[in-house]
């Protein structure tokens, strides 16, 4: 019984960060909330846009008009959360999508609703989640020890998968049944909750020398990440792989062809519970050391199985295939955080966050205006099976051309020994010089 204890230790999550960290506890809980809500509007919001126009170019535009927001400002945030307190920057701007998210609700309960307040808002939010990200995932160092950065990410992606399963099977039915408005209602909901939760987080004040942000700033951020192969690879893998092969926004037009409208729902959720079932098995993942094997080799999962999505003509074999997905892209993932978090100092964690944030971000924005044209010009099924295979392609040119990715170790490389001698307490505290 002993034995079989630890086997079932071995893969559970490592929830050492639980145990250690009182603000990554409330992450935990203040993500959970968040996401679950904002999934509800990620259904309800291109899913009101179809039925407005009945265009999947129209759907694919929401990539476009979030785009540019994003990038500027996921750059600008990446700059501000070197400079100000964290916490005060989470705060404020989850208060503001939450503002945002009461738009989309009076909207939908107009007798006739507008178009293009949906475009309006999903720029509002690209820009607000564009200043808030590089804080939330700069955060994450600080407050929880170094040897325990990866059971972190896997933790932190079980209040996204929970969220992301939930927040998309709901609403779904929600929509179907009772109309937008309510999933909207339960967005703002969620945002009300998750703004008193971020109230309770320490402070995270900027170091004592920190710069005022400015583009020389940012420059200084852009250059050290351009300086680095390792994290090349992790932003150019993630950005090729989101670009060609998320379908997501063409979901809607699929689930049409399969005769499954009911299904739309379950489509959305299916790559999370895919990614959830990596999560909940991940206690092996914080005994990993080639965290670069993980980036590539979840990309090129999660490109087969879209494009497997794709061939497919059975609803049941294509959640299948997305959950195959989802878990591919968790791996991924893992990788990549770990990778982030071990390598970059401290001082400029802000800025590369918000690197960070345009490499999984912009692509699948990129990747919605990708599939949208492509669906409204070939046909669904060849956006996913096409773009599926251009994300195998390009992952193994990428490696290919940056092949320190694929050999990074975290025992060895110079950057990940240095951090680790830096590392910081559970709330902070430097714990070395």
């Amino acid at each position: 019984m002993s034995k079989a204890r630890t086997r079932l230790a071995s893969v559970l999550p490592d929830t050492a960060p639980w145990r250690s960290s009182r603000d990554f506890r409330l992450l935990f809980y203040q993500g959970t909330v968040t996401y679950f809500g904002s999934f509800m509007a990620m259904v309800a919001l291109p899913l009101q846009i179809k039925d407005l126009t009945g265009s999947p170019l129209a759907v694919g535009a929401m990539g476009a008009v979030e785009l540019v927001p994003l990038v500027v400002f996921g750059l600008y945030g990446g700059a501000l959360a070197d400079a100000v307190d964290r916490r005060r920057l989470i705060l404020w701007t989850e208060a503001g999508l939450g503002l945002l998210a009461l738009v989309l609700l009076v909207n939908a309960l107009l007798p006739e609703p507008l178009l293009w307040p949906l475009y309006v808002v999903a720029a509002g939010v690209s820009a607000l989640s564009g200043l808030q990200r590089p804080a939330l995932d700069s955060l994450t160092a600080r407050i929880v020890p170094h040897d325990q950065l990866t059971a972190a990410a896997a933790l932190s992606s079980l209040r996204y998968q929970i969220g992301a399963i939930a927040g998309p099977s709901l609403a779904g039915l929600v929509v179907a049944y009772a109309g937008h408005a309510p999933a909207y209602a339960v967005t703002v909901t969620g945002f009300a909750v998750s703004v008193l939760l971020c109230t309770r987080l320490t402070p995270a004040p900027p170091a004592r020398d920190a710069e005022r942000p400015s583009l020389r700033g940012i420059a200084e951020g852009a250059r050290y990440a351009w300086s680095r192969p390792v994290l090349l690879g992790t932003y150019a893998i993630d950005l090729a792989a989101m670009f060609f092969a998320f379908p997501n926004t063409i979901f809607p037009f699929l689930a049409d062809e399969l005769d499954a409208p009911w299904a739309l729902g379950l489509m959305y959720a299916a790559g999370s519970v895919g990614s959830l079932v990596v999560g909940l098995t991940s206690g092996w993942t914080s005994r990993v050391h080639r965290h670069g094997l993980l980036v590539a080799g979840g990309a090129t999962v999660w490109g087969l199985a879209v494009a497997a999505a794709g061939w497919c003509t059975s609803i049941w074999v294509v959640l299948l295939c997305l959950a195959a997905a989802g878990g591919g892209d968790m791996l991924s993932g893992l990788g990549r955080s770990t990778i982030w978090n071990q390598t970059i100092p401290e001082g400029l964690r802000g800025r590369l966050a918000g690197i960070e944030v345009l490499s999984y971000s912009v692509g699948p924005q990129l990747g919605q205006v990708r599939a949208g044209w492509s669906a409204g010009w070939t046909g669904t099924r060849t956006a996913f099976w096409s773009g599926g295979l251009a994300c195998v392609g390009s992952v193994a040119v990428l490696a290919a051309l940056l092949p320190a990715l694929l050999v990074y170790d975290a025992r060895t490389d110079p950057d990940a020994r240095r951090r680790a001698a830096q590392a910081t307490g559970p709330e902070g505290t430097p714990t070395a010089a």
